[in-house]
């Protein structure tokens, strides 16, 4: 079901992409995007050269999955990679709360939380249904994390499932979370391929995950995907931060980070979604950058911005005015 990279012999799965288009837009996650659009947006990614699509069962209760499979299964399986989540089955049902989940998706279906070894194998089985291919590329065990407020248990009871049966299960897996506390117990417990940072280091916000997160990733000789480089749009103007639904959460700190930033990006003539996205992938255990896009404008626009050169000089005065780490890398 998955590519066999077995962690026994400690040889981790390598990325072969640096940038890859994320499915969380592609859900319907923040507003609708039709099947047309969504169609135009991967087109797009297709054929400026992306190849790494990042889905989950969860995007949308299964819209993104059956969105990528409808497009991804007329292409040669070979010329890309993708990766997917477990610990959440779909079940249809008439009762569904599948709009309290997901207002903009059409889904008939309600969510169960299963860590379990058979729950990782039907939920892998599903998502290879959905996508209409024979394997994924990589498994993420998805969101077991204290941000998690629909985990029937806490998540260190489910982290204890999982650890039993989920991690065992998975050949080129890791987890995919949005707080950095369960990637630390996991490498320090597992031996993870590649592990989804969803939403814990951006030109935002970046302290913990390079001083704590980053040197336990070294020392165990593995990688991160690195999610939301532009703190769910937030950086390029957005009236949400991550995936907060409420304007008024936003905290006013980032509010005023986000005004500096602007700052010094326009005396430099730099955009700032560009910098965002090219700060994300400049540490050293990034493995790969996964941005959303919810048209094809967007997702052309992010991958241009990966190619565009951006002056020393910002970067040392984002460093001088102390808006970014000491000791945060940038680009070359």
């Amino acid at each position: 079901m998955t590519h066999d990279t077995s962690s026994a012999s400690n040889v981790h799965y390598q990325l072969p992409f640096k940038f890859g288009l994320g499915g969380v837009p592609l859900g319907n996650e923040f507003a609708v995007v039709t099947d047309k659009d969504a169609y135009a947006i991967l087109e797009a990614a297709w054929s400026a050269g992306i190849r790494y699509y990042d889905v989950s069962p969860w995007y949308g209760l299964g819209l993104a999955e059956r969105r990528f499979g409808s497009f991804l299964h007329n292409k040669k399986r070979s010329e890309y990679v993708i990766s997917s989540k477990v610990g959440k089955l779909l079940k249809p049902s008439t009762t569904a709360r599948n709009r309290e989940l997901f207002p903009f998706s059409p889904s008939p279906s309600d969510v169960i939380f299963d860590y379990t070894s058979s729950g990782v194998r039907r939920s892998i089985e599903d998502s290879l249904q959905r996508l209409g291919i024979d394997s994924l590329d990589i498994v993420f065990v998805h969101d077991i994390s204290s941000d998690n407020k629909l985990l029937p248990t806490s998540w260190q009871e489910q982290f204890e499932i999982a650890t039993k049966g989920a991690f065992p299960e998975i050949k080129g897996w890791g987890i995919g979370v949005n707080t950095p506390e369960p990637i630390l117990r996991v490498l320090r417990e597992a031996d993870p391929d590649v592990c989804l940072m969803a939403s814990q280091y951006s030109l935002i916000d970046h302290k913990n995950a390079l001083n704590q997160l980053f040197p336990a990733v070294r020392r165990k000789n593995t990688s991160l995907v690195v999610g939301s480089a532009l703190n769910a749009g937030f950086i390029s103007g957005s009236p949400r931060y991550n995936y907060g639904k409420e304007s008024y959460k936003i905290p006013a700190e980032f509010l005023e980070k986000r005004k500096k930033l602007r700052e010094v990006a326009e005396n430099h003539g730099v955009e700032l979604r560009t910098a965002a996205l090219q700060f994300s992938a400049s540490p050293d255990v990034a493995a790969a950058l996964v941005v959303g896009a919810s048209s094809e404008q967007q997702i052309l626009a992010d991958y241009t911005s990966m190619q565009t050169k951006i002056p020393a000089e910002f970067w040392a005065e984002l460093k001088a005015k102390q808006l970014i780490e000491q000791n945060a890398p940038t680009p070359a």
